[in-house]
C-alpha cells in the first residue's frame, strides 16, 4: 500500500476525537481530560499517579506498566502533554474542538500538537497490558507545555524520585515522524522598568522608563547579532545560532506625561554549547547599569527582573541507544535539530536518553485549521506496535 494511503485504526482514531472534543486551553483546567485517561489506565488494572498543581486546577498523570517480574525500573517512557493553545482571534473552516476529516486530514485544535501522539498512546493500552511484559512501559502526560513546560517541571521530579531510570524517552511532538535528537532551550524574561512619572513639559523632573526600556531593547539586539556574527554555530539547526528578542512592550499612559512604568518581555533560545544561565547573567548585568543610570535621577526608580518560563534544551549524542532504536522502530533518520522547545530537554536533564517523534508537521501546530495527515498518524501507530513488541520480546 502507498505510505500515503495508509490510515489509522478505529480505535485510535476514536481516541484522538475524544481528546480533542475536550477544551484543554491552556488558560483553563485539563482534568477532564486526565480523568478521562486516568479511567482507562485504570480499566485495564493500574492505579495511574495523577499529580494535581497547586490550585488543584490542573494535573499530570504518570502510569507505569511493569514487566512480568514486576519490576518498574528501566523501559520507555512515551511522553506527551495534554494542553493546547487559544484560538481566539483565528479563522478556522471548521469547529476546532469539534475534529473533521477532510481530504485525508483530520482537523482540529490539537490534532497535531499533540493529541494524535497521545491518543494513539492511549489506544494502545489493550495491547500494552494484554501480555507480560519484559520491561516496563511508562505513561508521562503534562499539563501547561504551551506557557513554559510547567507541568512537566513536577512530573520529572516525581519521575526521578521513583528511581525508574527508563532507558528511553519518546516525546511525541510533531517532527513529521523525524527522529530529533536535538532542540535549543527556552528563555522568557519580564522586564519592569519603573520610573518616575512627570508633565512632559518639565521632563528633567521624571524618570522615563520607556526610554531606558528602548535601551535594553537595543541591547538586547546587539547580543542577538553577536551571536549570529560569532556564534557558536551549529549547522543542524535552521537558524545555526543562539537567537535573543524582545517581543512583547507596554507602557505609557499619555502623549504628554513621562512614563513611570514600561513592561517588556523578551526570549532567548540557546543553542548546545551556550549556557543559558550565563546568558541571563549577562543580561541582569546590563539591567544592574541601567538601574544604576536610572537611580542617578531619582532614586525611587527601580528596574525588576522575573523568569517567566524556562525550558532546557536537548542535545542527545548521535550515537545513544535510543536513536538506534527510535530508527529500528520506524522512526526516519535525520541530522536536523529543531529551533522549536519542548519538554524532551527535562527528561534529559534527570538523566533520561531522549528524543522527539511524533506524527504531524509543526508548521500546522498553533494554526488556524490545525490538521495532521491521517498516513502521519497510521506511523506513529505502526512505531508503537514495534515499541510494545520490543517490550515484549
Amino acid at each position: 500500500m502507498d505510505p500515503e494511503l495508509a490510515a489509522p485504526s478505529p480505535e485510535t482514531l476514536d481516541w484522538i476525537t475524544r481528546l480533542i472534543r475536550i477544551d484543554t486551553t491552556s488558560r483553563d483546567s485539563n482534568l477532564p481530560l486526565i480523568d478521562l485517561v486516568a479511567a482507562e489506565v485504570r480499566r485495564h488494572g493500574l492505579e495511574p499517579v495523577v499529580l494535581p498543581n497547586a490550585e488543584g486546577t490542573k494535573a499530570n498523570l504518570i502510569a507505569t506498566f511493569p514487566a512480568a517480574d514486576g519490576g518498574t525500573a528501566g523501559g520507555i517512557v512515551l511522553s506527551g502533554h495534554t494542553d493546547v493553545v487559544p484560538v481566539d482571534g483565528q479563522d478556522w473552516s471548521s469547529d476546532p474542538f469539534a475534529p473533521e476529516v477532510r481530504d485525508r486530514r483530520l482537523y482540529g485544535r490539537g490534532t497535531c500538537d499533540m493529541k494524535a501522539f497521545v491518543g494513539a498512546v492511549v489506544a494502545r493500552l489493550p495491547q500494552i497490558a494484554a501480555e507480560p511484559l519484559r520491561e516496563p512501559i511508562h505513561l508521562a502526560f503534562s499539563y501547561d507545555e504551551e506557557i513554559g513546560c510547567v507541568g512537566a517541571e513536577d512530573l520529572v521530579k516525581d519521575l526521578a524520585g521513583r528511581g525508574l531510570h527508563p532507558r528511553a524517552c519518546i516525546v511525541g511532538e510533531p517532527t513529521s515522524m523525524r527522529v530529533i535528537r536535538g532542540h535549543k532551550s527556552i528563555n522568557v524574561v519580564r522586564v519592569d522598568f519603573h520610573g518616575v512619572a512627570a508633565h512632559s513639559s518639565l521632563t528633567p523632573q521624571g524618570v522615563n522608563a520607556i526610554e531606558y526600556a528602548a535601551e535594553f531593547a537595543r541591547h538586547v539586539r546587539s547580543v542577538a547579532d553577536r551571536f549570529r556574527a560569532e556564534g557558536p554555530h551549529d549547522e543542524a539547526f535552521d537558524v545555526p545560532y543562539t537567537t535573543c528578542t524582545v517581543n512583547l512592550i507596554e507602557g505609557g499612559i499619555a502623549v504628554n506625561t513621562v512614563p513611570a512604568d514600561c513592561s517588556l518581555h523578551f526570549e532567548f533560545r540557546t543553542i548546545g554549547g551556550v549556557d543559558p544561565t550565563a546568558v541571563l547573567d549577562g543580561f541582569r548585568a546590563e539591567l544592574e547599569r541601567i538601574e544604576a543610570a536610572m537611580r542617578i535621577e531619582n532614586p525611587a526608580a527601580r528596574v525588576e527582573v522575573s523568569v517567566v518560563a524556562q525550558a532546557p534544551g536537548l542535545d542527545t549524542p548521535a550515537d545513544a541507544e535510543v536513536i538506534a532504536l527510535l530508527t529500528e522502530w520506524g522512526g526516519e533518520p535525520t541530522s536536523e535539530k529543531v529551533a522549536y522547545g519542548t519538554e524532551a530537554g527535562l527528561f534529559d536533564q534527570i538523566g533520561i536518553p531522549t528524543v522527539v517523534c511524533g506524527p504531524g508537521d509543526i508548521a500546522q501546530a498553533h494554526a488556524p485549521d490545525e490538521f495532521v495527515a491521517l498516513d502521519q498518524i497510521a506511523q506513529c501507530e505502526a512505531l508503537l506496535d514495534r515499541v510494545i513488541a520490543f517490550a515484549r520480546a
